[in-house]
């Protein structure tokens, strides 16, 4: 039998989060001069999600979320109790995603499963609710989500597409969009 060992193709992006989507945007264009090659908002208001390309089809991700925590070093991973919101503080790492090839996708979250991996898959998609069941023309990416043993959140990701122009359409937030923020200024 043939080795079915796991086929990666280096990390697909890494996914921080920020207290002020404007900034990062400014820094990581600016500065370190990376393109700008996807934004989200997410859905019911609670964040957006820009990507900035990293050289050989990876990219650097950020979060913004409008009630995020503040920075506080020791509280940097998502919480995986059912139900609860994925934010994170400002400056922490939200999780890991490494790039497999597409055509591989099914058989990686049948593999992890046989391993007893619990993994949910996600196809992204730009519609109101987030996301789609299936690949459609609108789906950028094909995801499945696990956590490694000490709770770290994990992605197996394979874009579908090239990223175009169709890609970037939101403004991105400022610090000054926070509710949080709102509430300090006014008191």
């Amino acid at each position: 039998m043939a080795d079915r060992g796991f086929e990666y193709q280096g990390v697909n992006h890494v996914a921080l989060v920020c207290k002020d989507m404007k900034k990062t945007v400014d820094f990581y264009t600016q500065v370190l001069e990376m393109k700008l090659v996807k934004t989200l908002d997410l859905p019911n208001g609670s964040g957006q999600h820009f990507f900035f390309d990293a050289g050989n089809g990876a990219t650097i991700a950020f979060f913004w979320f409008p009630d995020a925590p503040q920075a506080a070093p020791g509280i940097a991973s998502q919480n995986s109790a059912p139900g609860t919101s994925i934010a994170t503080a400002h400056g922490s790492m939200n999780h890991l995603a490494v790039s497999i090839p597409l055509e591989k996708f099914d058989e990686y979250k049948q593999r992890l499963e046989e391993k007893g991996i619990q993994v949910r898959v996600i196809n992204h998609a730009d519609t109101p609710e987030g996301y789609t069941k299936g690949v459609t023309d609108k789906t950028w990416i094909r995801s499945m989500y696990f956590r490694d043993p000490d709770n770290i959140a994990l992605e197996l990701a394979a874009y579908t597409r090239a990223f175009d122009d169709r890609d970037i359409q939101h403004e991105p937030a400022t610090e000054a969009d926070s509710p949080r923020y709102l509430a300090q200024r006014a008191s």
